[in-house]
């Protein structure tokens, strides 16, 4: 079945315009179909890389917040804050916490979730 169609198009990768035999012809040429083709695998890559590392990044955060018990530098990544001003929240009585000897304070992690309630 031939078909005596020709639409005029504009090719979706290099944008020259070009005579299209059929009515689903995006690309001018063999070549301009090739790059494209390179173009999306690499754009895949690159989103599957980035999904990867956000993955990576995500990972300690999703651990901590698992634990039960917190130490005072865990609680400032969680709370993206400084350590310094945990204990800062420590002393003022916003966070509970519990100093089980010289540089052992721990914190509940219901005492975090607590901070967000109120």
């Amino acid at each position: 079945m031939s078909s005596n169609i020709r639409i005029q198009r504009i090719c979706q990768h290099c944008n020259n315009e070009f005579t299209a035999k059929t009515t689903v012809t995006k690309y001018c040429s063999d070549n301009c179909a090739k790059r494209a083709y390179k173009e999306r695998k690499k754009q895949e890559l690159i989103k599957a890389s980035n999904k990867e590392t956000q993955k990576i990044i995500a990972l300690p955060i999703e651990q901590l917040k698992a634990k039960e018990f917190l130490t005072v530098k865990e609680v400032s990544k969680l709370l993206n804050c400084s350590i310094r001003t945990v204990y800062y929240y420590i002393e003022n009585g916003n966070i509970e916490a519990v100093n089980l000897g010289q540089r052992l304070t721990r914190v509940k992690r219901s005492e975090i979730d607590k901070l967000f309630t109120h």
